[in-house]
């Protein structure tokens, strides 16, 4: 038997303002009560247990994330949600305070919640008016609001009682955590297997006086990437999972374990006046080991010459040490300035988000003007306003045209590029539901460029459209493969094992993607139909009312609050989601109203995602929510007219 950590795990805490129930994760005050996910209990239990004293990313990782492989930014996306669950404020915080480069302190007092020991339960949600933005207390719900009167504080001998009660509790979140992650994320968090023929390229480090070279910094290492891609026969993890360890330093053999890689490249970039010092090297991650280093110090006009250098000694040195047939160093962009932009662009890209998308392809489009011979800004151009797109950041027919030119012109300078390709399959399938076109566009792409995670993740996101469930999840599992530690394709994975049926495995990815980024975009709404269809019916409610409103968040509640009967909240956010999403979500309206049988009105929003060209509608067949519609004649012919 396991030790019997129970009593102590049901012991609660105040914190602040906030009463804290960690045997049911929850947080209340004021009549609110705010759902926490284990692992956003088990941070607050951490920082609470430090008693006011500083506690490191790296010893965050080590209590709260032991049972999955992750990097500091699930640290960062996590105390940003925790923030937010608390009604905390990062540059006036009431809660956690941030102290760049040392960690993260609770600020917050800390004390047993001894006037409420006596309850069974922490109250119920109170019951919210008509009008109220959301039907449950999500996330953003949870902000302070200041009691009519102080509350009492306990002033008694806690330096040690308290520590030992936290710490009691930690080990009892750990311990369950440890036990139950086997229906969570345990299988996907093991360390790949280090295959020989496998390389990742970490983060150059900039080490300019100024430290104004990041993105050049980060450059390099990308286009090490995008060469060591060419080499047939070796693994090369993608730039997300290797990126994931900027800024740590952590033994090479613990990283190579994590990425599931035999070599690992690193380096670092100086510049000073007119002079730019690089270096980089080869090293074994079995045993840290060196197989190849050097230094290119040149003057700082010389950057893509040296980039060629460095591209081609280290092929050669690839060639000795990993094997791989000859290979040719890529092109550099003819113009330094242009290089430039194109770095600053990409670098832009790490963002995410809308303002990295648009400063992306501000970057990118200057670089293609100054430079009209450039393939891999056209590339990158592309992609940025393809996310654009996908995103509704911008109109599709807006976005997803100027992708199309934009990695048309990248075909034109370069027939064999494989990542116009991708781009021009996702519009194909996304945008103009043009089935023939998105299956050759794909099979194009992958015969180009199989051993790109990118590629390959972007022609299973495509061909999901239209090809068998499994047959894309073979492809996204090639993804997940080649960059194990990219949100991305781990969220993917699971809407395909969701579509195929398997439910727990879809469920474990869908975990693993929000272990890796828990603010990803929609991420708790997926989580929240998965669990849906394995009938957890509340722990559905819950996921959903963790979602942001812009990400679906109404239409996850009107959903699950008509699977547990309760109409009138189902009504509400089905109401809200219309008022203020008709002209953007109409796909999502549709599924609501499918699930709830209402079948009329469902096609009726079909119809309209239809003519609005909804980003979402190439989902729509073999999407588990309109199962209710399978039957009416409607469906497939309204599947006819999307030729599917």
């Amino acid at each position: 038997m396991g030790p019997r950590l129970k009593p102590a795990d049901s012991i609660r805490l105040k914190i602040g303002d906030w009463r804290v129930d960690p045997s049911i994760d929850e947080i209340s005050r004021e009549g609110i009560v705010v759902k926490l996910e284990p692992r956003a209990m088990r941070l607050l239990l951490s920082l609470a247990d430090r008693g006011g004293r500083v506690i490191s990313v790296q010893e965050l990782l080590d209590e709260v994330w032991a049972d999955v492989v992750v990097t500091s930014d699930s640290v960062y996306q996590a105390v940003a949600a925790l923030r937010r669950n608390l009604g905390d404020d990062s540059k006036e915080p009431r809660y956690i305070a941030t102290l760049p480069r040392r960690g993260y302190r609770l600020v917050a007092t800390v004390e047993p919640a001894t006037e409420i020991e006596g309850a069974s339960s922490m109250p119920p949600p109170p019951t919210l008016p008509t009008n109220t933005s959301v039907a449950t207390p999500p996330l953003a719900s949870a902000t302070a609001v200041a009691p009519s009167q102080p509350m009492r504080r306990y002033r008694v001998p806690l330096a040690v009682g308290l520590a030992l009660i936290v710490g009691a509790i930690v080990a009892a979140k750990t311990w369950n955590a440890a036990h139950f992650a086997s229906a969570q994320t345990l299988t996907s968090a093991i360390p790949a297997a280090i295959v020989d023929k496998s390389i990742a390229v970490l983060p150059f480090v900039d080490m300019s006086e100024l430290k104004d070279q990041e993105y050049f910094a980060d450059g390099m290492a990308e286009e090490v990437i995008d060469l060591l891609a060419k080499v047939p026969d070796i693994r090369v993890i993608g730039r997300t999972s290797s990126f994931q360890f900027k800024g740590r330093s952590e033994d090479l053999r613990k990283i190579g374990g994590a990425l599931g890689a035999h070599y690992i490249v690193e380096g670092s970039v100086r510049r000073a006046g007119d002079r730019l010092r690089v270096t980089a090297q080869l090293v074994g991650s079995r045993d840290g080991s060196r197989l190849w280093s050097e230094i290119y110090d040149e003057p700082a006009g010389d950057v893509l010459k040296i980039q060629d250098r460095i591209a081609a000694s280290l092929a050669r040195a690839l060639q000795v040490t990993v094997g791989g047939d000859e290979l040719r160093a890529p092109a550099m962009l003819n113009s330094p300035q242009a290089y430039d932009l194109y770095l600053r662009g990409r670098h832009a890209l790490d963002r995410w988000d809308r303002i990295g998308f648009e400063d992306a392809a501000g970057y990118l489009r200057q670089a293609v003007e100054l430079d009209p011979t450039s393939t891999r800004a056209a590339e990158w151009l592309a992609l940025a306003e393809s996310n654009l797109a996908v995103w509704s950041f911008v109109p599709p027919r807006e976005g997803f045209e100027r992708a199309r030119k934009s990695a048309e012109r990248a075909l034109m300078l370069n027939p064999q590029s494989g990542g116009a390709h991708s781009v021009l399959a996702s519009t194909s399938a996304v945008y103009d539901w043009d089935w023939p076109a998105a299956e050759r566009e794909s099979q194009r792409a992958l015969a180009l460029d199989p051993r790109n995670a990118f590629v390959v993740g972007n022609v299973g996101f495509a061909r999901s459209a239209f090809a068998p469930a499994e047959e894309s999840a073979r492809l996204m599992s090639a993804a997940v493969a080649l960059d194990p530690l990219n949100a991305t394709w781990h969220e993917l994975l699971a809407q395909m094992r969701y579509r195929a049926g398997r439910l727990t495995e879809a469920e474990a990815e869908m975990r693993k993607a929000l272990d890796l980024t828990p603010t990803y975009a929609e991420g708790y709404f997926y989580l929240g139909q998965i669990l849906l269809a394995e009938r957890q019916l509340d722990a559905s409610l819950i996921a959903m009312g963790q979602e942001t409103p812009e990400n679906g968040r109404d239409t996850g509640l009107a959903i699950v609050y008509h699977a547990l009967g309760r109409r009138t909240e189902s009504d509400l956010a089905l109401a809200r989601l219309v008022k203020q999403h008709s002209g953007d979500a109409a796909y999502e309206i549709a599924q609501a109203h499918a699930y709830r049988a209402e079948l009329d009105q469902a096609f009726q929003w079909l119809d309209r995602a239809y003519s609005q060209k909804d980003v979402e509608l190439y989902w729509v067949k073999g999407d588990p929510l309109f199962k209710n519609l399978v039957a009416d004649p409607r469906y497939s012919a309204f599947l006819r007219k999307m030729k599917l």
